[in-house]
């Protein structure tokens, strides 16, 4: 084979979904002469989407004995890990049924894998949905599938329908971390370096972008859990572009009576500066909220000359306590996602602890 070769080339892709889907393609176009699929007793794989109310996704190995009618059909894959792997990523983004109808939901519905489940029959349209954006993914039309998300989400947005938007703008950065790969090998070759250039880079933009000149340490409240039994704030540390566990802190409310949200959250900010010597100083205060928070928070930390700011969504923008709203792109919006979602896992694992042992106690 090697002595036939006249030439090698490559494609750089992005994604380990796009070189999947890629190879198929390449496959079904060029019918390569030495590929094993070819050579072996065995018929060639594909995935393919049913003609039905229900539309199921399935890998299959004989198109022609199919005893139902497609909607689409993709491959040939070269082995049958290609699609299990390729059906496995796209599910956690856009669940789909591999089941005929049944009277009782099924197994993956529960694991959020099947939803809707066409066998609560409800819901038609967003199946549906989930079918036609698998059907832009195993197309490869990455782009077409983000573009038609978003405009989706801004529509919700605009009806102020934020829950839906926020499950769609979900569904955006789960689509983009499956189909955006991570910074390419060769590039580290050339700079050893670079995760850390990347770092002070989106620094760099933060603190021109909100005018500081010394942008070292971030502390970001969540202020999420600040009602019920179980009332809690969060706060994470991100020295440097990097998040310092270590110095992560919980601050369980003391719900004095008559103590609104807004009264939590000025207890919090009032704890905090008091270890202002023993935690360090932070640069920046960033809590995941509207105006209303930035206003409590910042009415404590002006005192000592600390700017606050908040974290807007549908779309991710910053929150200054003028008013003023910025939106966030580019290494910008990648350092303040990281932060947010940072501080919503922290806080989330504590609340739930917190609620846990209040119900067995």
């Amino acid at each position: 084979m090697v002595e036939e070769a006249d030439k090698i080339t490559f494609i750089q892709v992005t994604s380990d979904l796009e070189s999947l889907l890629l190879e198929s393609y390449l496959i079904k176009t060029w019918k390569p002469k030495y590929n094993i699929l070819l050579k072996d007793d065995k018929h060639a794989l594909y995935i393919v989407i049913t003609k039905e109310e229900f539309p199921r996704v399935l890998a299959v190995r004989k198109l022609y004995a199919i005893p139902y009618n497609l909607y689409a059909s993709f491959g040939p894959f070269p082995n049958s890990t290609n699609v299990k792997t390729i059906l496995k990523l796209i599910r956690r983004v856009f669940p789909f049924s591999d089941h005929k109808l049944a009277k009782k939901p099924c197994l993956y519905s529960h694991l959020g894998l099947c939803n809707p489940c066409p066998n609560t029959a409800i819901n038609n349209i967003l199946y549906k949905q989930n079918i036609r954006n698998i059907k832009l993914i195993l197309s490869r039309k990455f782009n077409t599938l983000r573009k038609l998300l978003e405009k989706e989400m801004n529509a919700l947005s605009k009806l102020e329908r934020y829950e839906e938007a926020k499950l769609i703008r979900d569904k955006i950065q789960a689509l983009d971390y499956i189909t955006q790969g991570r910074i390419q090998t060769e590039s580290f070759i050339k700079n050893p370096n670079l995760t850390q250039d990347i770092r002070n880079e989106e620094l760099e933009n933060l603190s021109k972008l909100i005018n500081i000149k010394k942008l070292r340490r971030i502390e970001c409240f969540d202020v999420a859990h600040l009602s019920g039994s179980s009332a809690t704030a969060s706060m994470i540390v991100f020295i440097d572009g990097v998040a310092e566990k270590s110095e992560y802190k919980h601050f369980k409310i003391r719900q004095l009576k008559g103590q609104s949200d807004y009264d939590s959250m000025r207890e919090v900010a009032i704890r905090r500066i008091k270890h202002l010597n023993d935690w360090g100083k932070p640069n920046l205060i960033i809590v995941d909220g509207g105006l209303g928070q930035v206003k409590i928070f910042d009415k404590e930390f002006k005192k000592i000359k600390i700017p606050v700011v908040g974290i807007a969504k549908n779309p991710d923008r910053l929150v200054f306590v003028n008013g003023n709203k910025i939106k966030l792109q580019g290494l910008t919006l990648q350092l303040i996602s990281r932060i947010r979602d940072e501080a919503h896992r922290f806080a989330r694992r504590y609340h739930h602890l917190l609620v846990t042992k209040n119900l067995l106690s």
